[in-house]
């Protein structure tokens, strides 16, 4: 199909818009969107974590953990409750509710204590419990908006005042549609259109809205960014906002428990949200239980392009499983698996740490945690949601907590989603390269962890270290050193390797360190060792207070001379020398 404003065709557009991204070479990850097959999709199905691919006990953790977050975390619970599904493949290995849908009748601002329903008023969490998405609605509006790229109603690169004129004024004119949707418009975070009393006087705002920052300049996440896309859909399909919803996301796919302005009938089913009264909201409105949360999409009719979509933990992993098959859910096809690649793929290189597809954040280790990759996509919602879909592993991971019941200023950061991705990327287990075990660092913050091998004569020279090698940390903040001593470890100097992945060219590390992702692939590691009697050689992993990846391995261990090995930790003499600080042998 072609683009209706340049020609170009679905995979050329896809071509154009890589190269429009900064990401114009792009290494094929093992499982995804783009490989899916263009039949059927998978579908989903309640399975054992065996079925699926997963280690038992580390999902076991990630609903302990979970329910530690129903207490003091630090001083109020993060939530009153939560619903965790996981899953890999077509197969959801967990799914849990913990806690309350609904608990609190009020909060009382005086002593800063929630104020409970009775016992048999409150509503314990349930599987099918619906939950405000709050912004993991954005990604509703992403979808929609690629497939109208798809259709050719829709170009990428056009500007947004090409479809609404009257989005041109105030310096807005050059903002185009990739721009909204990588939030790099220049938009500022949001704006009270709930303060306008009309529906004009709202367009008014935005259509008077000056952009922050040039277009394209800086990256900056808005509301205003998906608002506007609302606007331009609206405008090119003559449908509204829900009824696309509808008409091209749930309908076919069957998402019965997703939509804008849920049925009083649902609200029993409904987590509560926040007792919203000014001046912690915008809006005095009480208990907020089965309508929208957020305060401008409640203005607007509880139809929004940022917030408003009302769903359930199945519906999203529903959602999941389409984009991770490329597209396809049964026999439904939403989108084309090159569409789909797009919304995994970065177009925000020109600002580290911000990476984002088309509608969906990539690589966010504050709320992924563990599970985060170039090309994991994902979001967070305000009042406690999120999605994380990893297409390295073909997982899934969908958290919902009601974190502003009973009010938003209990709750801050994201620890309970990051312990959740954490123990979901813990449970795909990295199979040892050689024998039952490799040496595995773990995945604690804020610690050093050390594997040293014996002192070794390496004096005649010509001696070198092999091993695989398999790493994943956070990038920047995590590394994992090669080190050498030889004053028994007064002092230690790195030592310079090459790693090379199977079919690829060598890489060197100058510096002896590693750090961010490795493909999730073992690597053959080779390094020249210096001359000494007495050389000790270690590995050394550090990480930061806050975030982790799934870590590092080694396995393997040798060290060759030219007339020799010195050491081989095949040979239970020599590998029971290996002096381990916060390592383990691991099988997984």
């Amino acid at each position: 199909m072609a683009d209706g404003r340049n020609g170009l065709t679905r995979r050329q557009l896809c071509k154009r818009a890589l190269a429009l991204g900064g990401a114009l070479a792009i290494a094929p990850f093992p499982a995804g969107p783009a490989a899916a097959s263009s039949g059927r999709g998978s579908t989903l199905r309640h399975g054992s974590p065996e079925r699926a691919g997963l280690l038992p006990d580390h999902l076991r953790r990630l609903v302990t953990d979970a329910e530690a977050f129903l207490g003091p975390s630090p001083k109020y619970p993060w939530y009153a409750g939560a619903n965790l599904l996981a899953g890999r493949g077509g197969t959801v290995a967990l799914h849990e509710p913990i806690g309350k849908a609904v608990r609190y009748r009020s909060y009382d601002e005086k002593t800063d204590t929630g104020v409970e329903l009775p016992a048999g008023q409150q509503i314990p969490m349930a599987e099918d419990t619906v939950f405000d998405l709050a912004s993991v609605s954005k990604l509703f509006t992403s979808i929609l908006a690629v497939q109208q790229i798809e259709r050719g109603a829709l170009a990428l690169e056009a500007t947004v005042a090409s479809y609404l004129p009257d989005f041109g004024q105030a310096g807005k004119q050059d903002i185009t549609i990739r721009q909204l949707l990588t939030h790099t418009s220049g938009f500022r975070a949001w704006i009270p259109l709930y303060n306008a009393p009309t529906y004009e006087e709202k367009l008014r705002l935005i259509w008077n809205e000056a952009p922050l920052n040039p277009p394209g300049t800086t990256h900056l996440y808005s509301d205003l960014n998906l608002i506007s896309l609302q606007l331009v859909l609206e405008k090119i399909t003559g449908r509204t906002l829900d009824t696309l919803l509808r008409d091209e996301i749930t309908g076919p796919l069957g998402m019965r428990r997703t939509r804008f302005n849920p049925p009083a009938a649902w609200r029993p089913r409904i987590a509560a949200t926040e007792d919203a009264r000014k001046p912690w909201s915008g809006l005095d409105r009480g208990l907020v239980w089965g309508e929208v949360h957020d305060e401008n999409a409640f203005s607007l009719g509880g139809v929004a392009g940022h917030a408003g979509v009302f769903s359930n933990a199945w519906d999203l992993a529903v959602l999941g499983r389409t984009l991770l098959n490329g597209g396809t859910y049964g026999r439904s096809r939403i989108l084309e698996p090159e569409s789909v690649e797009l919304m995994f793929t970065d177009f925000n290189t020109a600002f580290p740490g911000d990476e984002h597809g088309l509608g969906f954040e990539l690589y966010q280790h504050w709320y992924m945690g563990a599970m985060a990759t170039p090309h994991t996509a994902g979001h967070t919602g305000f009042t406690g949601t999120s999605l994380v879909l990893d297409p390295s592993t073909d997982s899934f991971l969908v958290a919902l907590g009601n974190s502003v019941h009973p009010v938003r200023s209990w709750r801050s950061g994201s620890a309970p989603r990051v312990a959740a991705a954490n123990n979901m990327a813990r449970a795909v287990a990295v199979r040892p390269r050689h024998g039952r075990t490799a040496w595995f660092s773990g995945m604690a913050t804020a610690t050093t962890a050390t594997l040293a091998l014996p002192p070794l004569d390496t004096s005649p020279g010509d001696v070198r270290l092999c091993c695989a090698l398999w790493w994943d940390t956070e990038p920047r903040s995590d590394a994992l050193a090669l080190e050498a001593t030889t004053d028994g470890g007064a002092t230690w100097r790195p030592l310079p390797f090459t790693t090379a992945r199977h079919g690829e060219q060598p890489q060197d590390h100058p510096d002896g360190t590693v750090t961010g992702w490795s493909g999730r692939v073992w690597h053959r590691l080779t390094a020249r060792l210096p001359a000494h009697r007495e050389l000790v050689i270690r590995w050394r992993y550090a990480t930061d207070r806050l975030y982790v990846g799934r870590g590092a391995y080694v396995d393997g261990l040798r060290v060759e001379a030219a007339d020799g090995v010195l050491f081989d930790e095949a040979r239970p003499a020599d590998g029971a020398r290996i002096t381990a600080s916060g390592w383990t042998a691991s099988a997984n």
